[in-house]
């Protein structure tokens, strides 16, 4: 991706610099938070404890900015220019309120119908994924505020625009996140191959939330535990698994092909 680096001066500080998808620069990352932008990842350098750093943190908190305190030399590979040990990176998309997303469904007359990630940190797989869940017209994709791949411009370029259209919510806990759906009537379904019980054997029909699981290890443990229903996919071949864009395609369109049948 081509950069154009814009610098701006303010008082007797350091030059601080912008580009697309990133802010560096203890006052500009300051002012991004304050002004309200939507901030997937701040990463501040390890044993700092200036003013300027702490004024920093207590935003980052006020905001629910999510916090990473990483080495200087990670901040150094990201950018090379005075960082003053602050990066965070800016998200391509506006988070939206869960709650309202359940609401608005419920008053449409719809099902809900929404996609959980569980730590999903390819920002290609994530792409592929809103790509599939916004042309499936899944209501929502709810990630964590921690763990989660960057909405960045290759995660908007892999979902082909699909970024711009399906709401994406960001969730600090997701174990209440998951009690929050179950309280208003939607089943949390966990695609695993944890399971005996088959995809094609789940009722997705009535109000749901699937869950996908990390490339690395599949979904929690915890979270397994809450879920109303399991489901996996038949291992046919050579290969244990599918790879999880994939196999989020596959249970998507497996609960459209439901509702179209029963509708």
């Amino acid at each position: 991706m081509v950069q154009n680096d814009r610098f701006m001066e303010k008082g007797n500080s350091s030059k601080l610099a912008y580009n697309q998808d990133l802010v560096f620069g203890t006052r500009a990352v300051l002012e991004s938070i304050r002004s309200g932008k939507d901030i997937d990842k701040l990463m501040i350098q390890k044993g700092l404890n200036n003013p300027l750093i702490r004024e920093l943190t207590d935003e980052a908190k006020k905001f629910n900015v999510p916090i990473n305190i990483v080495p200087f030399e990670k901040l150094n590979r990201i950018t090379r220019k005075n960082h003053q040990g602050a990066i965070c990176f800016i998200s391509s998309v506006i988070y939206a309120s869960l709650d309202n997303i359940i609401t608005r469904s419920y008053e449409q007359g719809k099902n809900p119908f929404i996609l959980i990630l569980d730590r999903v940190t390819d920002v290609r797989n994530f792409g592929a994924i809103a790509r599939t869940a916004e042309v499936a017209g899944m209501d929502a994709i709810v990630i964590p505020s921690r763990g989660s791949a960057s909405i960045n411009s290759d995660a908007m370029k892999t979902s082909a625009g699909g970024l711009n259209y399906i709401p994406i919510c960001r969730e600090p806990n997701l174990k209440l996140t998951i009690k929050n759906l179950q309280d208003n009537g939607i089943q949390v379904v966990a695609c695993t191959e944890k399971t005996d019980q088959e995809v094609y054997d789940l009722d997705l029909t009535p109000p749901t939330a699937i869950i996908m699981g990390s490339e690395e290890d599949g979904i929690s443990p915890e979270y397994l535990k809450m879920v109303d229903q399991k489901g996996k996919f038949p291992v046919l071949g050579n290969i244990a698994s599918l790879n999880v864009s994939v196999a989020s395609a596959l249970i998507i369109y497996e609960g459209v092909r439901q509702r179209k049948t029963n509708s």
